[in-house]
């Protein structure tokens, strides 16, 4: 009897620890996860910003609400076709940027070179009702909000008739090449499995988000992503 008690007790250690295993191993995932979409992100961004006169202009950006970075997003398909890709969105705060809400981008089609199988998009939201679509769901882009492809270099006048006409510029880097780009019937969806997983909360949570951006208090793994949109513009 004692020689069974004993091995309970070291199956019930051993399933714990296994547990605890399982866990760790888990956890160590998401946050290998979020690290890796964060960073990808910000290193497009950076990469597209450092095109000189032919990026994001400045004048633009300073206005956009929020941010999302979609890096090498797949599309198969002979100009048209299916696509699919993560990425991740932040939105302005005073002082700063929120922590990035982990998402989906699939469906639809845009206009590529043929043969490209990848690309990387960046959409500025520009004003709280592109914010409030991306609170749902489910976002058709084109659907249900004014999508235009996004000016590139320094062009004040494209800039404020872009600006006036879209709440979304929507850009795409292919080959090398970058330009706006003609978004219609993409989805845009929370990955909140892994936001809930990470984070502990939903995208809609981490995007309503108002009080000045601590980039102390996020988690360092996502850090990069806030701190190079800040690079570039801040409030």
């Amino acid at each position: 009897m004692k020689f069974t008690f004993k091995k309970l007790v070291l199956l019930c250690a051993i399933t714990l620890f296994s547990g605890f295993v399982l866990q760790t191993t888990a956890q160590n995932k998401r946050a290998d996860d979020a690290a890796r979409h964060a960073n990808s992100a910000a290193k497009t961004f950076d990469e597209i910003m450092k095109i000189k006169d032919k990026g994001i202009p400045q004048s633009l950006l300073d206005k956009a609400e929020a941010v999302a970075v979609f890096p090498d997003v797949k599309k198969a398909g002979f100009i048209v076709g299916g696509k699919g890709g993560n990425g991740v969105i932040s939105r302005r705060v005073k002082g700063g940027w929120t922590e990035p809400a982990f998402y989906h981008i699939g469906g639809g089609s845009f206009g590529l070179q043929a043969g490209v199988e990848s690309t990387d998009l960046v959409l500025l939201i520009m004003n709280n009702d592109g914010v409030n679509n991306l609170l749902k769901d489910k976002f058709e882009i084109g659907g249900e909000a004014g999508v235009a492809a996004g000016p590139v270099g320094r062009d004040t006048a494209a800039s404020t008739d872009a600006t006036l006409q879209a709440g979304i510029l929507s850009y795409s880097r292919s080959k090398g090449a970058f330009a706006g780009v003609a978004l219609k019937g993409s989805a845009i969806t929370p990955d909140n499995d892994l936001n809930e997983a990470f984070y502990g909360k939903k995208a809609k949570d981490l995007l309503t988000e108002s009080s000045p951006a601590k980039l102390a208090s996020m988690p360092p793994q996502v850090q990069v992503f806030p701190r190079t949109l800040s690079g570039y513009s801040v409030k």
